[in-house]
């Protein structure tokens, strides 16, 4: 899943395209290194964020959309009106990082569009959630709030089969406790569904190369966190440099089939 947000102040490529025109060329890009989908997103949720109004974040991703007419484009959103003219546009997923608590309504939007539907746990909301996290448990929690958050979304309609599970490395955790969830990520694909992880340039990443001073991480660490999550059942990987993730996960997949040939 290669990342474009469409924001001034996402925390690795806030402000990187400066027209839909760019952004739409980004994604294309990307889905030609090998991306199986790209996510746009409109309204940051870097830790401190603000909230934006509905009106900009239609504003910033709908012109994107129509750029990208029939390619696979997932939405990071959380406002089901957001989500609805997303996708009647094309788009085939819609991320939600609250996991449908912003705006329930989120859920009949994709069940009536037979769309895909991404969970994502996040401890408190971006402006607040790295204040204090805190947990007895960080896996066994956030798997305990998927489990509850996907139950919800198939009795609102989404069918199962088409929801994926996030347990949102970087979004109310601790350095240590975001390692954990890597670690013990067989917990949360337990659960049955395929697994989104989003470690790419995270801050936690930063800190294990950089030093505690650090906020950005290299591709390179991205890409060793990738495959340590591969190697422990994720499925999708939100990325922002999409061929090195592509060539590094092919070359993992390929050690665990034991063949080159998938």
């Amino acid at each position: 899943m290669g990342v474009v947000n469409v924001t001034p102040d996402s925390f690795s490529d806030g402000g990187a395209y400066d027209s839909p025109e760019q952004a739409a060329e980004a994604a294309r890009l990307m889905l030609a290194a090998g991306a199986a989908v790209v996510d746009v997103g409109g309204e940051s949720t870097r830790p401190g964020a603000e909230p934006v109004s509905p009106d900009d974040e239609l504003r910033r991703v709908l012109p994107v959309l129509e750029l990208l007419g029939g390619l696979p484009v997932s939405v990071d959103t959380s406002r089901a009106e957001v989500a609805r003219r997303s996708l009647a546009l094309g788009a085939v997923m819609i991320n939600d990082v609250t996991a449908l608590r912003r705006d329930p309504d989120v859920a009949g939007v994709v069940a009536d569009a037979g769309a895909d539907l991404c969970l994502m746990h996040m401890q408190g909301e971006p402006r607040t959630m790295q204040a204090a996290p805190h947990y007895e448990d960080v896996v066994s929690e956030v798997a305990s709030f998927l489990e509850e958050r996907l139950s919800y979304a198939v009795a609102a309609g989404v069918p199962e089969e088409r929801i994926g599970l996030d347990p949102g490395i970087g979004f109310g955790k601790t350095p240590d406790q975001n390692l954990e969830l890597v670690r013990r990520l067989d917990r949360i694909v337990g659960i049955g569904r395929p697994v989104l992880v989003g470690l790419s340039r995270k801050s936690t990443l930063a800190r294990v190369t950089g030093g505690s001073g650090a906020r950005v991480a290299t591709d390179a660490a991205s890409v060793g966190a990738a495959v340590a999550a591969f190697d422990r059942g994720a499925s999708l990987f939100r990325v922002h440099d999409v061929r090195l993730h592509v060539e590094a996960l092919a070359v993992a997949a390929s050690v665990e089939r034991g063949s080159v040939e998938p």
